[in-house]
């Protein structure tokens, strides 16, 4: 665009001086969507300056914080482990003996592949155990047509991918004759699914609770955030833009630690607080990664 400014008006090129105006003047004005991307990278900019101190960091925490809403349900069911028990025996009608197989796997599988996910270790088996204990859970717990359930769960599943792609990216070898081009295709299709699934939190909450001015405008704001995650277009603006918004509303909303600790609904908040941490540690990899190949931010530099 700086070039075409800078040789309008000269004659230059194509330009036909007793014509109308040419094809560098139609294209000297920038279109609403250039204009966008210009001042969103100028926060960009500033949103870098501002941020460089935790850069390094930053993939840790997204990891831990993707991971946290299981190591919160582990803990839960060790310390709660008699009421587990009487929920799954009496409600769900699963036999003795079943109900405790059920509750040490479900613990020992989120505790090993949480820890595996932190320190960046086998994140394919760590994710895929996790993965297996968000579908088991739904099914043991009968959540599974539960639609705000569902969609909480597929913004961690969103995550999950997201952890995926960060490993693949800082792999650094492969053994020799295996096919380059078919990780890095795998890596830009997880970053895609992953990318798309992390918003569906938002569409829940957008669905749910009283409408006020407020909540429209917080929900309109967010909506335009989740979009532009999902084309890919100032991918990295948008995530933080989602990344404040699910931060202020789970400290406002979910605030667990000043109800009651019998209070009826403690529990619920407790779990949907840290539901959103991981959905927050997916988009903070996704800051740090970018969008990849499939986005608009990506064919920008292409053409």
């Amino acid at each position: 665009m700086a070039q075409i400014r800078g040789t309008a008006g000269y004659n230059l090129g194509n330009q036909n001086p007793f014509s109308g105006p040419g094809r560098a003047d139609a294209t000297n004005d920038p279109s609403p969507l250039d204009a966008i991307r210009e001042q969103t990278s100028k926060i960009e900019d500033w949103l870098d300056v501002i941020s460089d101190p935790v850069k390094p960091y930053l993939p840790a925490i997204g990891r831990f914080l993707i991971v946290v809403t299981f190591l919160e349900d582990a803990l839960r069911i060790i310390t709660q482990w008699n009421d587990q028990l009487f929920y799954l025996r009496e409600y769900r009608h699963i036999p003795w003996g079943l109900t405790h197989l059920f509750l040490i796997i479900n613990v020992l599988a989120m505790t090993s592949s949480s820890i595996l996910v932190i320190a960046r270790k086998y994140s394919e088996y760590a994710v895929a155990a996790l993965l297996g204990v968000v579908i088991t859970q739904a099914l043991g717990y009968g959540l599974i047509f539960d639609l705000n359930f569902f969609l909480r769960n597929l913004s961690v599943t969103g995550g999950l991918l997201m952890v995926l792609s960060d490993s693949w990216v800082r792999k650094k070898f492969a053994p020799a004759g295996l096919p380059q081009i078919d990780d890095k295709d795998r890596k830009m299709y997880f970053q895609l699914a992953g990318r798309v699934l992390l918003i569906f939190l938002f569409i829940g909450f957008v669905f749910s609770g009283e409408w006020t001015f407020g909540r429209v405008m917080v929900s309109l704001l967010g909506l335009v955030a989740c979009v532009m995650v999902v084309v890919g277009f100032k991918a990295k603006f948008s995530a933080v833009m989602l990344v404040v918004i699910l931060s202020i509303f789970n400290l406002l909303v979910n605030n667990w630690w000043a109800l009651h600790p019998h209070h009826v609904h403690r529990d619920f908040a407790k779990y949907d607080f840290f539901q959103i941490l991981s959905i927050v540690g997916g988009l903070l990899l996704l800051v740090n990664m970018g969008p990849g190949q499939f986005s608009v931010d990506e064919k920008k530099k292409v053409y």
